[in-house]
């Protein structure tokens, strides 16, 4: 078979005008690079990334019930105002009360406390597990009734890695408090509190088959606080009305003085402890750690479980003004310095913004704030000192 060939006329015809497109190009390069400068300006002037439009809109959006009362009518009224409308966002309305129906099914003995697994109902076909601690030694006669903590975990394994019960089912030793929590039902306990430590929504003994196959971590907030969108309600509601319920079951405790009821929590847990006071006037003191800030350098910078969101809520408010909805009641924030989902920048900005609510209510001395040097932790040192002056 004979070779193709080729001429060296039509070889150097295409050679040539490989050279001059070549230099074409050549001379076209600059203009080319300008035209995608140009692109380039004009996409940066363009917002397109969903951060920066939420920022934009929030600047843009004036909260309609933010505090600016004068008096302390003033301020009422707008309490009254305010807690209507949250109540509406949080599809607190929706709730059906109905008979707690409450059991304990374990009692468990140690040295320096009694636990007892209780089971009750907070809405029909919705049962919330808990364990209540009481000490076992205390500086007041048996028959009179204890101040009450409502202890709240945040995300992980749930109820048990407040009560120092291990993932093996061990119990860790007395104090030697634990995992970033800190154990901190224990605390309350240490310090003489009757306890009440509930399982949220979505953790530990109340999560989906699926979460439970995954790990002992793993949480079901995900599928849950989406049903919850998806029938005019919010995860922050249902958890909210499961302390409501639960101070109706405390009422009727002996051990319990039913004036003296407070909420803790770290994380989703002080999530829980703050929106519960906001909402529940017989909550007398509310600590919140790791919790409390901003929702605009928080929830909306930053990458959170969904059982964070409550649906329009700022475009009536701020943390700051629902935090009010706990004045003349007690507060106490605490934050670390390292705490990389609730900066502890927008902490302070929004702890002094509350202080001037606070202040209205002549209750400056009902606020407080605590800064520490760590990580997205349960502190506890002046906590305590706090609850007991006013709880």
């Amino acid at each position: 078979m004979a070779k193709s060939k080729i001429a060296r006329r039509q070889f150097i015809k295409g050679a040539v005008g490989a050279s001059a497109t070549v230099a074409a190009l050549y001379h076209l390069a600059p203009a080319l690079a300008v035209e995608s400068q140009t692109k380039t300006s004009a996409a940066a002037k363009r917002m397109m990334d969903t951060l920066s439009f939420s920022h934009d809109w929030y600047s843009s959006t004036r909260q309609t019930l933010a505090f600016n009362a004068r008096t302390k009518a003033e301020a009422q009224d707008w309490q009254r105002k305010l807690r209507e409308r949250l109540t509406q966002l949080l599809g607190q309305s929706l709730q059906q009360k109905c008979p707690l129906d409450a059991e304990t099914v374990e009692e468990r003995e140690f040295e320096n406390y009694t636990r007892e697994t209780v089971l009750f109902q907070s809405r029909p076909n919705l049962t919330v597990y808990s364990y209540f601690l009481l000490p076992r030694s205390s500086s007041q006669p048996a028959s009179q009734p204890l101040p009450c903590i409502i202890c709240l975990p945040g995300h992980g394994r749930g109820v048990d890695s407040i009560c120092g019960i291990r993932e093996d089912g061990s119990m860790r030793a007395w104090g030697q408090w634990g995992e970033y929590q800190n154990d901190f039902a224990l605390q309350c306990v240490a310090r003489g509190y009757a306890v009440l430590a509930i399982e949220q929504l979505g953790f530990g003994y109340r999560r989906d088959e699926a979460a439970k196959k995954r790990s002992k971590s793993a949480s079901s907030c995900q599928p849950a606080a989406g049903a919850a969108l998806l029938v005019g309600q919010t995860m922050v509601g249902w958890r909210v009305y499961d302390v409501i319920r639960a101070i109706d079951y405390l009422s009727a405790r002996k051990e319990v003085d039913p004036a003296r009821i407070a909420t803790m929590g770290i994380s989703g847990g002080g999530t829980i402890a703050f929106f519960s006071a906001a909402l529940e006037p017989r909550i007398k003191v509310s600590v919140i750690s790791g919790y409390y800030n901003t929702f605009r350098d928080s929830i909306l910078s930053i990458s959170h479980c969904i059982d964070n969101y409550i649906p329009n809520i700022v475009r009536y408010a701020e943390m700051s003004d629902i935090a009010g909805l706990i004045a003349p009641r007690a507060m106490f924030v605490e934050s670390g310095t390292r705490d990389n989902i609730f900066p502890v920048e927008a902490t302070k900005s929004s702890f002094a913004r509350a202080q001037k609510v606070f202040a209205v209510f002549g209750a400056q001395d009902k606020l407080e704030l605590e800064i520490f040097e760590g990580e997205h932790q349960f502190w506890g040192r002046r906590a305590f000192d706090f609850l007991k002056r006013h709880l």
